[in-house]
């Protein structure tokens, strides 16, 4: 079938389906289409994109298209070259048959997913047996085996779930399937998904690896969830591992460290977005754009005196997103300060708490006597503390 753009220009044409498998009988989601265009070059067109299928063409939303040559990845199926000829057993009748077709259907949801197959029952004395149509479920032989699955594929399966909802199904699992997936895991999702587990889960998991790839998650991970995980360890370990870090991922680990769990010091990130004295409105947009940065810590930005990396030189005042938006983009950041009083490190979680809610605020800068920025408390932080030791334990039950 040929692709289409909205301006009715022909892209390339459609040579497979992609989908998602599953462990139940639900039917497998269309992920998208592997569409060929010029010198036979295969890309990855998200289902998404599509926004009409007729008897000869699709439809798509955009003109741009990302050219990336198509990469299958775990967990991932073509539907004509991997589940045609495929042998399946029809449920009602227990007869064993072939794979000969696959339909695609959007759902009132806007999903495409794989609702019906066309199979072949072998005939008597090698002539062609009946055709049939059926439901994804009226079937059995093609989804993902519930037992002796693959850590990569399980992997697959939560690839598009966040990272609490990706802890959240850890926990389900035994904990040997557990550590399996953890180990298969790559570094920085690892990393994301630590910091959603309970600190006892945190610790056994971080256990069961290798010292050096333990190293390297810690590395990945924000530092003031790596600080409250390595302050959960022994002297012995916590040393080790500190050692282990690159230098400049482990300072700032270390300096967290010296707080006391209870004070804006002790939950506070030593990487807030922080500018210097004759940056532009611009600019700071352009940084809380980044994707790394949470939307509590891009809410706001701190303008400081070199160097830029906490502890900084002088902290000059915070700049509100909300108020830069309204203000023309080549205007100084300093221009547009508020003059809030900081929180001083040593401030209790009581006192950190009652500033949030005073000034209406999801992020707070913490400086220090000498007047330096060194980090900021966000208000998924003072949650994360306020709330009971195993609020994340009971979530998981329900």
């Amino acid at each position: 079938m040929t692709v289409f753009d909205p301006n009715g220009d022909r892209v390339g044409k459609v040579r497979d389906v992609l989908v998602a498998l599953r462990v139940d009988t639900a039917p497998p989601r269309a992920l998208g289409l592997i569409v060929e265009v010029v010198a036979r070059r295969r890309i990855f067109v998200p289902m998404g994109r599509v926004t009409g299928v007729d008897a000869n063409s699709v439809m798509l939303s955009s003109g741009t298209l990302n050219l990336k040559r198509f990469e299958q990845r775990v967990g991932e199926t073509l539907v004509l070259g991997e589940l045609l000829d495929r042998s399946v057993t029809i449920n009602e009748s227990g007869r064993a048959a072939t794979v000969v077709d696959a339909a695609i259907e959007q759902t009132r949801t806007g999903d495409w997913v794989l609702s019906r197959l066309a199979v072949s029952e072998p005939g008597r004395l090698g002539r062609r047996g009946q055709l049939r149509q059926l439901a994804w479920d009226e079937v059995s032989g093609l989804a993902l085996p519930q037992t002796g699955q693959s850590a990569e594929t399980l992997i697959a399966t939560y690839r598009e779930l966040n990272a609490a909802d990706v802890a959240h199904a850890l926990q389900e699992l035994p904990i040997k399937r557990r550590h399996e997936v953890a180990e298969a895991m790559g570094d920085e999702r690892l990393a994301d998904v630590l910091g959603e587990l309970p600190e006892a889960e945190q610790i056994v998991i971080l256990g069961t690896l290798e010292e050096g790839r333990a190293a390297d998650v810690l590395e990945e991970m924000d530092p003031d969830d790596a600080a409250d995980l390595l302050a959960e360890l022994s002297n012995v370990d916590r040393d080790r591992l500190l050692e282990l870090m690159e230098p400049d991922e482990a300072e700032p680990v270390r300096q967290l460290l010296k707080y006391s769990e209870d004070t804006a010091g002790g939950i506070m990130t030593s990487e807030p977005v922080i500018l210097s004295h004759d940056a532009t409105i611009a600019e700071a947009l352009a940084r809380v754009r980044a994707p790394e940065i949470t939307p509590a810590l891009a809410s706001q930005v701190y303008v400081c005196r070199p160097p830029s990396a906490t502890p900084t030189g002088r902290y000059l005042g915070l700049a509100h997103i909300q108020r830069l938006l309204r203000e023309p983009p080549s205007t100084l950041v300093s221009g547009a300060l508020d003059d809030l009083e900081p929180l001083r490190p040593e401030a209790p979680l009581a006192e950190v708490t009652r500033y949030f809610a005073t000034y209406n605020l999801v992020a707070a800068p913490v400086v220090d006597a000498q007047g330096r920025l060194v980090g900021a408390v966000s208000v998924d932080d003072v949650l994360d503390h306020l709330l009971p030791e195993d609020w994340r334990e009971r979530a998981r039950r329900g």
